[in-house]
């Protein structure tokens, strides 16, 4: 009897994820995947320079990282104080690689190892 309650009391907390959305999602995320693909096999890098596609790829993994944090893990649909949590904590990480990237960096080319 006390499950039935449970499962009654979460019902409605994932009722925005209709099955039509998880195939829009899943769309889109192909369709990003596909331009991906294109722009490392059928642009020639006479065309568009190696930096320029790294930092489409990282752009477009990005967008791929919300949708599938977004919906499919559902943070989209979570409190907002939760996301801004891990989105607090995400940019700290962020910034520690960057910071470990650029003294790694400065130790390697001023240090005779």
């Amino acid at each position: 009897m006390s499950s039935e309650n449970t499962n009654l009391e979460h019902a409605g907390e994932h009722e925005t994820m209709s099955k039509s959305r998880i195939w829009k999602v899943f769309f889109i995320l192909l369709a990003i995947t596909v331009v991906e693909f294109i722009i490392a096999l059928a642009i020639p890098d006479t065309v568009l320079p190696h930096g320029i596609k790294n930092f489409l790829y990282v752009a477009l993994t990005l967008v791929k990282a919300y949708y599938i944090v977004a919906f499919f893990m559902h943070l989209k649909f979570e409190k907002y104080a939760l996301i801004v949590g891990i989105l607090v904590s995400f940019i700290f990480i962020i910034y520690f690689i960057i910071l470990m990237l650029t003294e790694g960096d400065y130790m390697n080319s001023h240090m005779n190892i």
